[in-house]
């Protein structure tokens, strides 16, 4: 694949997200998507990773899988009426910074509980 292809496939699945984003917060769409969705955009969007990149082959997993695989099923969820619509609009706009910085704080409060159990363990298996 060239460069072109690969910029059109970004573009593609930015546009994506932000349908995604904005089909979340439809209210024709269904809670369990909502719940979902917001999952996937928050992790889509964020720029740290739960799986860090420097971790040999499960860095690059979740950017090369997890990510676009998420936005695949969560595009399946939603009422067809409410993706075309949702579609239209993503296509004229960009998610803003806010929706960008809760999205950092929800991965940062999760690294936070997973380090605060993971030195807990630890803890207690050496004391």
């Amino acid at each position: 694949m060239d460069l072109k292809g690969l910029k059109n496939k970004g573009r593609l699945l930015k546009t994506q997200t932000y349908t995604l984003y904005l089909a979340c917060r439809h209210p024709a769409t269904p809670w369990y998507a909502k719940l979902f969705m917001g999952c996937v955009v928050a992790y889509a969007i964020c720029p740290i990773d739960l799986i860090p990149d420097f971790i040999p082959v499960l860095g690059y997993l979740d950017d090369l899988i997890i990510v676009p695989g998420g936005i695949y099923l969560a595009l399946k969820m939603i009422p067809r009426p409410v993706y075309t619509e949702c579609l239209a609009r993503a296509e004229t706009g960009a998610i803003n910074t806010r929706t960008k910085w809760i999205a950092l704080s929800v991965v940062i409060l999760i690294w936070a509980v997973v380090l605060f159990f993971a030195v807990k363990f630890l803890w207690g298996l050496f004391r």
